[in-house]
């Protein structure tokens, strides 16, 4: 029998829409800014949902679900399964993300960091070979800026004589670009590097 989701999905991206800026005025305010500030400048305008599907894998050992890398969005919001697989990197160290249901992992991106210039920080993140008899199903929407003509960076506020511009002001087609250009492979925060001053 087939289900056809769209009601579902709709409804989750609607929803996540509404988490996203909730999300904002709350990072805002953290930084010490203005409620809105983040919002103000558009960071979070266009999405991109994507699910993930983790067939079950004979040989685990032998590869890499995902290889560790950090987001290139403003934000990412992931709901996941009961099955797990995902990794945060902590001090050099890999954690295990154990799922926990009805919740969902928000994990900041490189252009957040960016902005913020680097009071808070993208996670480098992995996901384990599925060898569970079960597939592994996650859905992630990542969150970016929607003008591509704005260039981002260290938001004047954040930025004095003690803690100089840590970053280039870019368009995030340019960090896109570069992302592309080096694709997934195990650099971590490669990207992001390429921009700093």
């Amino acid at each position: 029998m087939f289900v056809d989701g769209r009601e579902e999905v709709i409804e989750w991206d609607k929803e996540v829409k509404q988490l996203a800026k909730r999300l904002m005025r709350l990072l805002s305010e953290g930084l010490g800014l203005s409620r809105n500030r983040l919002l103000q400048m558009s960071c979070i305008e266009r999405r991109l949902m994507v699910g993930q599907y983790y067939p079950h894998c004979p040989e685990p050992n032998k590869t890499v679900g995902i290889t560790a890398h950090t987001d290139l969005e403003t934000l990412t919001i992931l709901l996941q399964d009961q099955c797990g697989g995902l990794q945060v990197n902590c001090h050099g160290k890999w954690i295990d993300v154990k799922p926990v249901h009805g919740a969902l992992v928000i994990s900041i991106g490189d252009t957040l960091q960016m902005i913020c210039n680097d009071e808070y920080k993208s996670g480098e993140h992995r996901v384990f070979a599925n060898c569970l008899s079960e597939p592994r199903v996650s859905v992630a929407v990542f969150f970016d800026p929607g003008i591509s003509g704005i260039e981002y960076g260290p938001l004047p506020e954040l930025v004095s004589q003690e803690k100089p511009a840590l970053y280039q002001q870019v368009k995030f087609s340019d960090v896109l670009n570069k992302g592309l250009d080096t694709g997934l492979e195990g650099e971590g925060k490669y990207t992001i590097n390429y921009f700093r001053l």
